[in-house]
């Protein structure tokens, strides 16, 4: 039942990791949004997943990874139900900022379970990563049941992710799991002292910079894709084939890996294939081209998210909770500072975010410095 909680809790955050990508085009059209617009509805569900990953570690850490899970799951179906019946661009950039805090909460609860769940010849590292590939089932789900299912229907597809987070509560609340860790106390001074730790300092790095890379993806890539002429229906189905489909198999075939290799060892060299990939994948605009260098770029991305939290616990297993929280804090502050930025060399201009993207090979040449300093 543990295993089955932390799949369905991290499935749920893969559908709402690829929901504003998806359903943005949509409302975009439905509103009259503009790219400055858009960059800052991505960045009020930042400052959610901020705020509720950093407050949610410690509650985690004092009453249970049960607890925060249940109040995060609850946060995300409430924003999404508003979400069917929003009037305008403040009431989804209201509504985006509650899925933030709903997401980050599910995050640092979903990640704190793998290290008490043994799979035979995995490494804690390669449980989180084969765990974690329903992430990437997640938001291959989103896209492709957005574009062929529900015909890029928003509110069709809303109500298919409630039903979901409805059934992840339902087995969380019936699901036994690991109680406070009885060593902190949300202390300013505690929380301090971690954020001087020099090992956490780079792993939150790790996930700055990292994050403002595949978030980007998540939320920018249909538009890019549908301004170099490709239709709506076919940019979703690259995001869901392509990337969403990379991450997925990437984990599974890094997770043997780690057995033999240092997670450092592939935060690095994940680094460096994600500068290469997402840099081609920006310079095509034929479909076929296009997905396999999306693909190519999910696989590059697959093993960070899941590698470096796993590094987290490893190293600070008495604040586990609190650790993790600070680390995916520091990795949504990546997509606080890179989507308001996106969207502003992007202008008014669709076409424009071409130039914008070029950010996400930038970024992964910082993330490269980073892991091998760490």
């Amino acid at each position: 039942m543990l295993i089955v909680a932390a799949v369905l809790a991290i499935f749920v955050y893969g559908m709402i990791a690829a929901m504003l990508g998806t359903i943005l085009p949509d409302l975009s059209k439905k509103f009259s949004l503009s790219p400055k617009q858009n960059g800052n509805i991505a960045m009020a569900q930042a400052v959610g997943l901020m705020i509720g990953s950093f407050f949610g570690g410690p509650l985690m850490d004092t009453q249970g990874w049960k607890t925060g899970l249940l109040l995060g799951l609850g946060l995300i179906a409430i924003a999404l139900l508003g979400l069917r019946s929003a009037s305008g661009y403040s009431m989804i950039a209201g509504l985006m900022l509650v899925l933030g805090v709903g997401g980050g909460a599910v995050v640092v609860g979903a990640n704190g379970l793998p290290p008490h769940i043994k799979m035979e010849a995995l490494s804690t590292a390669g449980v989180f990563n084969v765990l974690n590939l329903f992430f990437g089932l997640g938001g291959l789900v989103t896209p492709l049941v957005a574009a062929k299912l529900f015909q890029n229907n928003s509110s069709k597809l809303l109500i298919f992710a409630v039903s979901t987070v409805a059934v992840a509560l339902g087995v969380s609340v019936i699901t036994e799991m690991p109680g406070a860790s009885g060593q902190v106390a949300f202390d300013s001074s505690q929380v301090g002292a971690l954020m001087g730790n020099s090992s956490l300092i780079l792993l939150a790095l790790t996930l700055f910079v990292y994050v403002a890379c595949e978030v980007g993806v998540w939320n920018w890539l249909v538009r890019h894709l549908i301004a170099q002429g490709l239709p709506e229906s076919k940019a979703l189905t690259i995001l869901s084939l392509g990337f969403a489909l990379g991450l997925l198999l990437g984990r599974v075939a890094v997770s043997p890996i780690l057995t033999g290799v240092s997670p450092e060892h592939v935060l690095a060299g994940s680094a460096a294939l994600m500068a290469v990939t997402t840099f081609l994948m920006l310079q095509s605009a034929n479909p076929g081209m296009a997905q396999i260098l999306v693909f190519l770029a999910g696989i590059a991305m697959a093993p960070v998210f899941p590698t470096t939290l796993a590094v987290v616990s490893a190293r600070f297993t008495n604040m586990a909770a609190t650790a993790t929280g600070i680390a995916v804090t520091a990795g949504w502050l990546g997509l606080v500072v890179s989507s308001p930025i996106i969207g502003g060399i992007a202008g008014d201009d669709p076409k424009g975010l071409k130039k914008a993207l070029l950010l996400l090979p930038a970024a992964s040449i910082v993330m490269l410095v980073v892991c091998l300093a760490l």
